[in-house]
């Protein structure tokens, strides 16, 4: 029997299941590692390489042939790091590699497996990994330059293990009583959530040292959640910073091999937020951020003293983004930068823009000699792949419409994309010569076509697009299903297939669904993300109502009188605010883990946007959602996971209380056990029956 799509969608992961990715061209580029598990419904990742010669693919590591293929016995603050990442499958999630290795060392490629270290040589074909005596919980292995050393982080503690002599020596660990606040190597909850900066500590080119930082908690708020379904289990507890209250301390320090430990001296102006560090034979840089984020500044750390000197930075009088892969430098000791100018994101070189005003700069993939490759846009709605070089230019290496991701090292470069025609992700692999050779997805097919049309908007209105019933029929009356995120740093509306299959399985059931990107979505421009500047809720609601009149306008078949709109994240937020403030275009809302106050919500990510909230009280009451409880005249469905660490139950609950103080019927599902992610296969599948059902009956069963 053919399984449903939720199914389908549940069991692999959103079909991600067996798709190549966390690419890395080793040395010369002859050889590209890479991840990727053993079939589309398999959640066990296995580490996988290419020969780029041959095209041969072989099988590295497999957690199962090692005997390691069960994740129950991670350590928490691997959990913690898998959830900040979005991580859905489990085995091998990640890996290093000593890359490049210096005067011909050979390749070594480090992982984890259940808390415990491995290691593999690339030397050989038949080569097979093998496990390291370690003290338990290990997190986030990196090999030294040659190899020789690998650094991990256990109990907080940062750990250098000897391969030589097979032992592990406590590089930096918490001062006594201590213990429970101070963690060496690792990123805080901010840094990985928000910044996207997922570790603690950076090795020098040579070896000799490694970057460190030391962060202490002990003055953040301590949160507890707990599962309510099973009471026998102790809470969770938390370090959580929410908007207003004080952030995680973050010290940073030189420790090299004779012992010495070099403070850095990076916040001497105020900085509260380390966002990154590049450390290679040009410079040891770090970027920062003060609370307010509005300079990006980049610093030059002398090794020797930990003094600092500024280099270059951005401002902004709302907020300075943070673009992935920057800095960096050329082989000439370039620096590699972006900058805003002419409302436009634009690759600087040398301290000039490069690329035109016409090219949103989305990020740095990766800067190869004298190549810089990064992804951009002209189209709001597509994010190619690029190179720059100073003799040639800005040149598009992905012509074709879509969403591509890519890899470069050594002339060797690697293009991974999603487009509108075709399922799934195509991955090629691009040598010098300039010949390709593919590395092969094992996800399943998803068997749904999106029927999917963009409507005509004028330049600065919300991009939207329509996805009808794959059986409709011309003159059909359909109720209405609007499908947004609709809040900063995500976009819906994208030139890729796997983006409508959701909506298209609404669609099916019924629906026109509607697709918007509004005001604070990127793609179009800094001036368009800064319009929700003090304001969360009003552009992004407002926009859903321009979105969905000019989808009927231009379709007759959608039946304005039967609106419903469903969200998860930013998208719960605005579909619940939907019925409240707007119950007359809205008629029914399905609100999945929403921010309903902001005040509960992280410091970086909320005062980025609303202030500080003892500065801007008014911009958090404009976007807070609890005091419009008394208007809901509409049903609301909330749904939230009890074990969420990011958007904590707490919103739901307490929008659930201001709504039954009103006297406001609606409806609330906790899931038990269940994080802001839902990869829990019955919990997934079962989450889309219901919100069907739910919107079928509160707009009129047909």
């Amino acid at each position: 029997m053919t399984q449903s799509f939720p199914r389908r969608q549940a069991i692999t992961r959103r079909f991600t299941l067996g798709v190549p990715r966390d690419f890395t061209i080793v040395a010369d580029g002859a050889t590209v590692l890479f991840l990727r598990s053993r079939s589309g419904t398999d959640p066990v990742t296995c580490l996988w390489s290419l020969d780029v010669s041959t095209g041969r693919e072989r099988l590295v590591a497999d957690p199962r042939l090692l005997g390691a293929a069960d994740d129950s016995a991670l350590p928490a603050e691997e959990r913690a790091r898998r959830e900040r990442s979005r991580e859905q499958a489990g085995g091998i999630v990640g890996y290093a590699v000593n890359h490049p290795a210096p005067d011909g060392a050979p390749g070594v490629v480090v992982f984890t497996l259940a808390g415990q270290l491995y290691v593999l040589e690339l030397t050989g074909e038949h080569t097979e990994p093998r496990r390291v005596s370690t003290p338990g919980g290990v997190i986030d292995p990196q090999p030294d330059p040659a190899g020789r050393r690998i650094a991990y982080v256990s109990g907080g503690a940062l750990w250098l293990c000897d391969r030589a002599t097979a032992t592990s020596t406590a590089l930096a660990e918490p001062e006594a009583g201590h213990e429970n606040t101070v963690r060496y190597g690792l990123a805080d909850f901010v840094a990985a959530e928000e910044m996207g900066r997922m570790r603690g500590y950076w090795w020098a080119p040579d070896g000799d040292a490694l970057l460190v930082t030391r962060t202490d908690d002990a003055g953040v708020q301590h949160w507890h959640v707990a599962d309510p379904a099973n009471p026998d289990q102790p809470a969770t507890e938390l370090a959580y910073p929410a908007a207003g209250t004080p952030n995680v301390v973050t010290e940073l320090y030189i420790l090299t091999n004779d012992g010495s430990r070099i403070p850095v001296a990076w916040n001497a102006l105020g900085e509260e937020y380390l966002v990154d560090a590049c450390w290679d034979f040009f410079d040891l840089l770090i970027t920062v951020q003060p609370r307010d984020q509005r300079v990006l500044r980049v610093l030059r750390v002398d090794p020797r003293s930990g003094a600092t000197t500024q280099v270059t930075e951005n401002t902004d009088p709302h907020w300075v983004d943070i673009v992935p892969g920057v800095p960096a430098h050329l082989h000439s000791g370039a620096l590699v930068w972006t900058c805003d100018q002419d409302d436009a994101r634009r690759l600087v070189v040398d301290g000039e823009p490069v690329t035109p005003a016409t090219l949103r700069v989305r990020s740095v993939a990766d800067v190869d000699g004298d190549t810089v490759l990064f992804t951009a846009s002209e189209d709001a709605g597509e994010i190619r792949l690029w190179t720059w070089r100073a003799a040639d230019g800005s040149r598009c290496l992905t012509e074709e419409p879509g969403v591509f991701s890519g890899r470069r090292q050594a002339g060797t470069t690697v293009i991974a994309g999603h487009g509108p025609d075709a399922d799934g992700v195509r991955v090629r692999v691009r040598r010098p010569d300039g010949e390709q050779v593919p590395i092969v997805s094992l996800a399943e097919r998803p068997g749904i076509v999106p029927r999917v049309a963009v409507v005509r908007t004028e330049p600065r209105a919300p991009r939207t697009a329509v996805v009808l019933p794959g059986n409709y029929r011309p003159g059909q009356r359909l109720p209405v299903l609007m499908d947004p995120y609709g809040g900063p740093h995500a976009q819906r509306v994208l030139a890729t297939r796997g983006a409508y299959l959701t909506s298209q399985w609404f669609a099916d059931q019924g629906f026109a669904v509607v697709v918007a990107d509004g005001r604070g979505t990127p793609g179009r421009g800094p001036s368009y993300e800064r319009t929700v500047w003090g304001d969360l809720a009003s552009p992004a609601l407002e926009d859903q109502v321009v979105a969905l009149h000019a989808a009927a306008a231009e379709h007759p078949e959608l039946d304005l009188s039967r609106v419903g709109i469903r969200g998860w994240s930013f998208g719960g937020y605005l579909a619940a605010l939907a019925v409240l403030r707007r119950p007359d275009v809205f008629h029914a809302a399905v609100a999945g883990a929403p921010v309903t106050d902001w005040t509960l919500y992280d410091t970086h990510y909320t005062e980025r946007y609303l202030g500080h909230p003892a500065t801007s009280p008014e911009a958090y009451q404009r976007s807070s959602l609890l005091a419009d409880a008394p208007k809901l005249s509409r049903p609301l469905l909330l749904i939230h996971g009890l074990a969420d660490d990011n958007v904590v139950a707490a919103h739901t609950l307490r929008l659930s209380s201001a709504l039954l103080a009103a006297g406001r019927s609606h409806s609330v599902l906790p899931l038990s056990g269940v994080t802001h992610m839902t990869p829990q296969e019955k919990v997934a599948e079962n989450l889309l029956l219901l919100q069907v059902e739910f919107l079928r009956s509160a707009l009129g069963n047909w």
